[in-house]
């Protein structure tokens, strides 16, 4: 069917930049507008706020991903993970169409790099949008996760799913309901 064909494409597009981007922030990850410690009257204030938070990296092909937050909260019970509000994330691709994606909250992990993208999740390529209220993408579980009001639309057709999962090592995309007698919901735009 054209349109698993054309979902499955996509998925593996953006599994595939995901990936890059991951494995390179890993290695050539650089934080800009770290927290900042202000001093006053010889008293020492650090904050786990920081306001326009933006990570940036780049691979050897001239690919970058971008992203960035209005506000990231640092966890100080586990400090490796920080909470974002605002988010908004670009892949530019040297020889292809960017990919976005947007979402009022996030959570990044610095020790692990899983990513959780939460609430009105917008992914955008070409003429190819999903929407959902979360994306969850953990290396460590070799799995992307799109869910809750998943919402797929192109410029021929709507998918209307609760999870769409993808195997970061198989490369395999279901796209499921929870109960069994809902089923996927396609429709033909024409």
């Amino acid at each position: 069917m054209i349109v698993n064909r054309h979902v499955k494409i996509f998925f593996l597009v953006l599994f595939i930049f995901s990936l890059i981007f991951f494995i390179y922030s890993k290695y050539f990850k650089k934080v800009e507008n770290v927290a900042k410690k202000e001093t006053s009257d010889d008293v020492l204030y650090s904050s786990n706020i920081i306001n326009d938070v933006k990570y940036t990296s780049k691979d050897a092909n001239g690919n970058e991903y971008i992203i960035t937050a209005v506000k990231g909260e640092i966890d100080y019970a586990n400090p490796n993970d920080l909470y974002l509000t605002k988010v908004n994330a670009l892949i530019k691709l040297k020889n292809s169409n960017d990919i976005g994606i947007s979402s009022n909250f996030g959570k990044y992990n610095i020790d692990n790099l899983d990513t959780i993208f939460s609430k009105n999740v917008i992914i955008s390529y070409t003429d190819n949008e999903i929407k959902a209220e979360y994306l969850d993408f953990s290396l460590k579980k070799n799995l992307m996760i799109i869910s809750k009001n998943v919402v797929y639309n192109n410029l021929k057709n709507t998918l209307k799913a609760d999870v769409i999962e993808m195997n970061i090592k198989s490369k395999d995309v279901k796209i499921f309901m929870y109960e069994k007698n809902n089923k996927v919901n396609i429709k033909n735009i024409n």
